[in-house]
């Protein structure tokens, strides 16, 4: 069930990270920005570990993650807005999802190292080996299912990168970057309140 969670949060977090340069150059339009907004994304990102780790401390890990979807929603279905000359808004936005980011990398391997202690528990043994290697192998399946989904939806609606774009292809991009990973954020969140590792009181 963590499993369900990571991959589909995963690839919600694959698609931006697809297509950003794409997006930058033909939607916002300031591929001179691109080394400022990736910088603000990865800084946001280092700067709200601690705060997440915080957070789940309080409320707990499956809360803390649920609060960091929806950061990350917010961030992605405001991007869906943007236009040429919006360098101070995409900029906000790198920073907002930066924050959420900060959350996909501290939790869901805090949560996985509770799994395994419930397996330990229940007599099961330390199975570290096989969980983190089944991680790395997700986490890799999710870059690759990213790529393999927003490219040709792209290219099907005739998009091309560095090239003359009709309106409805700059819409596809825009839908595809920003409103996908929020519908998959959506579903990840879901499964996560359903699942046990989002602590009722």
């Amino acid at each position: 069930r963590l499993l369900v969670v990571f991959v589909l949060n995963g690839i919600a977090a694959s698609i931006p990270a697809t297509l950003v340069l794409f997006f930058i150059e033909d939607v916002v339009r300031r591929p001179d920005l691109a080394a400022v907004f990736l910088v603000a994304y990865f800084a946001a990102g280092a700067a709200g570990l601690p705060l997440w780790v915080w957070l789940s401390r309080r409320i707990g890990k499956g809360q803390a993650w649920f609060a960091a979807m929806i950061v990350s929603i917010v961030a992605f279905v405001w991007a869906f807005l943007l236009g040429p000359d919006s360098a101070a808004a995409y900029l906000a936005i790198c920073i907002l999802s930066g924050l959420g980011l900060g959350a996909d990398l501290a939790l869901p391997p805090s949560i996985l190292a509770d799994v395994i202690d419930a397996d330990e528990a229940r007599g099961a043994g330390r199975n570290e080996g096989a969980y983190f290697g089944l991680w790395s192998l997700a986490t890799k399946m999710n870059l690759a299912l990213a790529a393999g989904i927003a490219l040709p939806m792209l290219q099907g609606f005739g998009y091309a990168p560095r090239a003359e774009n009709s309106p409805q292809a700059l819409f596809v991009l825009a839908a595809v970057y920003a409103l996908l990973p929020g519908v998959l954020k959506a579903m990840a969140r879901e499964a996560l309140f359903a699942s046990p590792f989002f602590r009722r009181n």
